[in-house]
């Protein structure tokens, strides 16, 4: 790390040290671009760095809502535009407990570079609440949605902020969320994306994360001249990112064989297949169930649940070629990347946002093997999101097999983008410097244009 990205990195901790997660993906990102501003000290001098780790807007608000005893409950709404220097805010929705300002921050900031390597005009942005849709009614999940939206109507649109969901908003909470949207400002346009498919929807949506996941882990083996046929893969999570990731690494001839949820793990040495899967879409989709009983019902698996104040997860010492890390942010610590490693996996991408921690980080990279971050390998979701919004604004809907192969194109050129940009400073085969400095020099350059704004 340079001295001047180093004193940038020791300002933003001064200003937001009790935000440890956008802590870490400030130093992630800009640890990798000293090559760049060795060679470009204009973005120095119009202090670009300094800009880009401020968000342009943060919004904080209090949604009230009566739960189902007709008692009043009072939660915290957010929502971060960080830059829309390439196109409107642009990210998701994040309904749980964890939720506050500084995770937040960190989401959007790594969304700002996610969304410049899709190649599609979109800034970054990120929201959410600290409420918690699990066990709650319809109703209670539809008054706090109504409440929300209440408030965060008038800082959205589809030319200013398009929110998406993400943890605990799925298809149920974006309906509550457009219904309240369009009742307030009496349009129907496509300020949301992740919507049913009969009132503007996009087939292929809700599989784009993990679908995108294993197509960008797919182009990294293609570079070793290998493919996914025959490998066993870890899979993590068991929502939307998790379901399609098995589902894709299952048709291109790969084997999963891990699943978890906030409970413990399943491992299933026979794989997870179609009508495995179909299981746990019910048991998490329909019925909102626990992991473990999958291993009731099939044979041959085992389910580990979580223990408390273990140093390690237990689910990444099971032996496999490839992971897929697809929960939640820092699941993989360095002793997960280390008995990763030991236990022979050589391809692991990211459907998590920042999912591995930096030190373990540092050691797939030390160790050379093929490593995809987040911003790159899971930028399907968003991408597809994108394509979404070009649909709506159309006025028109594309196939399924249309979507698809657009989001395999896309992340291919993520791709491509990632290693290109690698070789070009000095560090080829690194795709996590690709990434970052491929999503960086896109906004960068924008921000340059529109002068100090």
């Amino acid at each position: 790390m340079s001295s001047y990205v180093a004193e940038v990195v020791a300002k933003v901790k001064s200003k937001n040290s009790a935000e440890p997660e956008f802590l870490q993906a400030v130093e992630e990102v800009l640890t990798s671009l000293t090559p760049v501003f060795d060679r470009r000290p204009d973005y120095r001098k119009a202090k670009i760095l300094e800009r880009i780790v401020e968000p342009e807007r943060a919004i904080s608000f209090r949604v009230a809502w009566l739960d189902d005893q007709g008692e009043v409950q009072v939660n915290r709404g957010y929502r971060v535009q960080f830059s829309s220097a390439i196109g409107p805010y642009k990210g998701g929705l994040r309904f749980h407990p964890s939720v506050y300002l500084g995770i937040l921050k960190f989401l959007a900031f790594e969304q700002v570079f996610k969304n410049s390597l899709t190649t599609l005009p979109m800034g970054g942005g990120k929201g959410g609440s600290d409420f918690d849709p699990k066990g709650k009614s319809d109703l209670e999940v539809m008054r706090f949605c109504q409440s929300f939206m209440t408030e965060l109507f008038r800082h959205i649109g589809p030319d200013t902020d398009v929110p998406a969901g993400d943890i605990g908003v799925g298809g149920r909470e974006i309906g509550f969320l457009f219904g309240q949207y369009k009742r307030l400002a009496n349009e129907f346009t496509g300020v949301l994306t992740g919507k049913g498919l009969n009132w503007g929807g996009s087939l292929i949506r809700p599989e784009a994360t993990g679908y995108g996941a294993v197509y960008f882990a797919a182009e990294m083996l293609a570079t070793r001249r290998e493919t996914m046929e025959g490998k066993l893969c870890l899979v993590s999570g068991s929502g939307n990112v998790a379901q399609y990731t098995v589902e894709k690494v299952t048709q291109l001839g790969g084997k999963a064989i891990t699943l978890s949820d906030s409970s413990g793990f399943i491992h299933d040495p026979a794989g997870i297949t179609p009508e495995k899967l179909a299981f746990v879409m019910d048991l998490k989709n329909v019925r909102r169930g626990r992991m473990k009983e999958y291993a009731e019902r099939f044979k041959g698996s085992t389910y580990t649940p979580v223990q408390p104040g273990l140093d390690h997860n237990p689910l990444w010492k099971v032996k496999a070629h490839c992971a897929f890390p697809s929960a939640i942010e820092n699941e993989i610590n360095d002793k997960d990347a280390q008995n990763l490693l030991r236990n022979g996996v050589t391809v692991v991408a990211e459907g998590a946002n920042m999912p591995s921690t930096i030190p373990a980080q540092r050691l797939f990279v030390e160790e050379r093997i093929l490593y995809g971050p987040g911003k790159a390998a899971n930028a399907g979701g968003v991408a597809t999101s994108g394509l979404e919004m070009s649909q709506n604004s159309m006025r028109m809907s594309w196939t399924r097999e249309e979507v698809d192969n657009r989001l395999r194109m896309i992340m291919k050129e993520i791709h491509r983008t990632c290693v290109d940009a690698s070789a070009a400073y000095g560090t080829p085969g690194n795709y996590l410097n690709g990434a970052n400095i491929g999503g960086f020099l896109k906004v960068a350059d924008a921000m340059m244009d529109h002068g100090v704004v």
